[in-house]
């Protein structure tokens, strides 16, 4: 899978924020400690901007930014031949070379660049708000590679939705058992419970994870 297969499987921008706002909040669940997330999402990243973000711990990453102009997607796979440190700090050709001017920004991002303002990156997307699809730029992948750009483990529960996807995620990355149905209740953004905090993690209340919904936007009764 690339790009180009991800970009027919994206949903819709808002689906997708609800999405990765399901991702972080049943991360923070699950990890209280949020060096040792997998997923978070910050709503109020900058004036007008939400941005989430994975991160494996082992080099791989995507940060997806939401502003008024549309969705910036940026994926890092740490392994891909695609990656800009085996081409002298040079991004693959095409990758971010056809980003809107709009976007532009944040391609330069420093959050999203290293320390000599190479963008770190081998797969982008964007998507206006006005545009009916997700687009990307015009590559030449590497034919001797099954994953070229990354973006079949960095995008893997953005193009397979479902509440069992994140179910198999949760269970081999955090080694523990995780209720199905309560994966399902958070994918809906349905308001957490004390029963159903505890279902994914006992020693996680409501009150510790006060900041959390809150930094991600997730939708509480008031």
């Amino acid at each position: 899978m690339t790009v180009y297969d991800v970009a027919r499987r994206l949903p819709a921008i808002a689906d997708l924020r609800d999405l990765c706002r399901s991702h972080a909040m049943l991360d923070a669940i699950l990890s209280p400690d949020w060096e040792s997330r997998y997923y978070s999402f910050n709503a109020a990243w900058a004036e007008g901007e939400e941005t989430a973000s994975m991160r494996d711990g082992s080099g791989d990453e995507y940060s997806i930014v939401f502003s008024a102009a549309g969705v910036y997607v940026r994926g890092f796979g740490h392994e891909s031949p695609m990656s800009p440190y085996g081409r002298d700090g040079e991004p693959w050709p095409g990758v971010i070379d056809d980003v809107p001017e709009v976007f532009k920004p944040f391609v330069e991002e420093r959050a999203f660049t290293d320390e000599d303002g190479v963008p770190v990156v081998t797969a982008c997307l964007w998507r206006e708000t006005t545009d009916d699809q997700w687009h990307h730029g015009t590559i030449d992948f590497p034919s001797d590679r099954a994953d070229p750009d990354g973006a079949t483990k960095l995008f893997e529960l953005l193009v397979d939705r479902s509440p069992e996807a994140f179910q198999r995620f949760a269970e081999d990355y955090y080694e523990v058992a995780v209720d199905l149905g309560t994966v399902r209740d958070v994918y809906a953004l349905r308001p957490l419970s004390e029963k159903l905090v505890s279902s994914l993690n006992e020693e996680v209340s409501l009150a510790k994870l006060a900041q959390d919904i809150s930094e991600i936007g997730y939708p509480q009764p008031h």
